[in-house]
């Protein structure tokens, strides 16, 4: 049966109606009309429905949105936000560090593992902005690509490191 929740979802607080069993995925779909986080399999194991919950990622397809509580989300769309808020931004800038990384370092393929590649990808640079390789692959490890770009995803996340070092 449904019932009401009041979850915040990218700094704004959102009212929904759902059964509380519902995956938090199919919340941030569609009721919220999020395009970030992708369905891949359902079960938590690729990644590609990754959000943040108060900054630590989780999987949204195993997530009822019953246990989501007073925890803020973070989806793709309000990466760049929860970066202006890190580093005390005045303005958030259009893409986060990581985003722009993964264009500059053409590491999106068929895009599918972006959103759950980049979610904790930003989720490491948040508390380590210079990971070594070793430390950005076991961060990493868990999140598929379907298309194999683990190499430019890597470059990605260290290029992303630096420039956020360099904005302090």
């Amino acid at each position: 049966m449904a019932q009401e929740f009041k979850i915040k979802v990218n700094g704004r607080d959102q009212t929904v109606n759902a059964d509380p069993d519902t995956p938090l995925i199919y919340v941030l779909i569609n009721e919220l009309e999020l395009k970030g986080p992708r369905f891949g399999c359902g079960l938590a194991q690729c990644g590609s429905c990754s959000v943040l919950a108060d900054g630590v990622e989780i999987r949204s397809c195993q997530t009822p949105v019953s246990d989501v509580g007073t925890r803020a989300i973070t989806t793709l769309e309000g990466l760049p936000a929860l970066y202006a808020q890190q580093k005390k931004l005045a303005k958030a800038p259009d893409l986060h560090p990581l985003s722009a990384a993964f264009v500059e370092q053409q590491a999106m393929h068929c895009g599918y593992c972006y959103n759950g590649q980049t979610i904790k990808g930003a989720e490491l640079l948040a508390k380590n902005p210079a990971p070594s390789e070793a430390q950005i692959r076991e961060h990493m490890n868990g999140h598929i690509c379907r298309c194999g770009t683990y190499p430019r995803i890597l470059a990605s996340i260290q290029s992303a490191g630096a420039k956020m070092q360099k904005e302090g």
